[in-house]
């Protein structure tokens, strides 16, 4: 097939011998088979942000680290070294998280270069040796359902170990390797103690691995392992060795309503200092 303009400079730089055919092509990017020697690999292109469905929504790029103070700055503002900026840190981000992952013992492709907005990674296969199938494109036996959620919810708690919410997991984005499930798609994950969106990313996540499997095994359909999880991590009691149960009680406190009348008369009183400070400066 003709080589795509993007992958011309991994040709040219010796890091694949050839492009075999185009495997997928997504909201975020196109996804093409490559040979280099005797292997066969996958090099993602990431689509330009106008190209994209997918939008660099503020609730995934909260409080990602940028180079400099510089580029902070310019991405705040908008500018275009600024958009620049935020598209290269956008496309870095899901290949930061594959090296943080997989040297976590993370199911996640392994990623062997980027250059140029392209990432260079390991093709997962299924037991014929070709390209595995999403897990919307499998059917299961309720147990096979059972084992497999049980198997990514275990990635789903290694990956909070290490730090991480994928932000957007679901059967669509799960690959049906031949040795189990492999997490795919990861640049809009998100940093699971720097981010106030981090909570709310791990339910959803975890919710759609339960409604997808349950539509198998109904009985997940009533699980609770996704507080459970994020309240074992809050606690800090939450380790790749945590046995989950799937139940969860949530706890009912009483609020202080003495406390935040206090709060309030508090915030009354600094903004009544606040304007006779002005009208004694005036």
């Amino acid at each position: 097939m003709k080589t795509p303009p993007r992958l011309l400079p991994l040709l040219e730089e010796g890091l694949i011998d050839s492009v075999v055919r185009q495997l997928m092509s997504g909201k975020e990017a196109m996804v093409f088979v490559v040979r280099i020697g005797d292997e066969t690999r996958c090099a993602k292109i990431y689509k330009e942000a106008t190209q994209r469905s997918f939008r660099q929504a503020v609730d995934y790029t909260e409080n990602r680290k940028t180079k400099n103070s510089r580029e902070a700055r310019a991405m705040a503002k908008g500018t275009k070294f600024g958009r620049q900026a935020q598209e290269a840190a956008w496309q870095s981000a899901e290949v930061d998280a594959l090296y943080r992952l997989a040297a976590a013992g993370v199911r996640v492709p392994k990623p062997y270069n980027f250059l140029d907005g392209v990432l260079l990674m390991e093709l997962v296969a299924d037991e014929h040796g070709d390209a595995a199938p999403r897990l919307n494109d499998v059917l299961f036996t309720a147990e096979e359902a059972r084992t497999h959620h049980q198997t990514l919810l275990k990635e789903v708690v290694r990956m909070l170990c290490a730090g991480i919410v994928h932000g957007d997991l679901s059967e669509f984005n799960i690959l049906m390797a031949a040795d189990g499930p492999v997490i795919i798609d990861l640049p809009q994950a998100v940093d699971a103690a720097g981010n106030n969106h981090a909570q709310r990313m791990l339910l959803r996540d975890v919710e759609n691995l339960r409604n997808f499997f349950g539509g198998f095994a109904p009985d997940l359909l009533n699980s609770q392992y996704g507080p459970e999880i994020w309240s074992l991590y809050e606690q800090g009691l939450l380790s790749n060795d945590t046995v989950l149960t799937g139940q969860f009680k949530r706890q009912h406190k009483a609020v202080d309503l003495e406390g935040v009348i206090r709060e309030i008369d508090d915030a009354v009183d600094e903004e009544h200092a606040r304007r006779l400070r002005m009208q004694q400066g005036s």
